[in-house]
């Protein structure tokens, strides 16, 4: 699995290092929290992301 810092991408919105960090990787996307690097991050494909990603667009999760 790979793991390099140098590929974890922060939104620049981030104004502290208690934010989450995505990954692209082979056949898909990595999901961590900056703050607890100890747990194992998450893995969508790309299907998967990419509903996501609409879902945030459309406002699914406003609250």
């Amino acid at each position: 699995m790979e793991s390099s810092s140098d590929n974890w991408r922060k939104s620049s919105r981030c104004a502290s290092n208690s934010c989450v960090e995505v990954m692209k990787v082979e056949g898909g996307i990595m999901v961590r929290d900056s703050k607890n690097l100890d747990h194992a991050p998450l893995r969508f494909t790309p299907e998967e992301w990419s509903a996501f990603v609409e879902g945030v667009n459309l406002g699914e999760f406003s609250f």
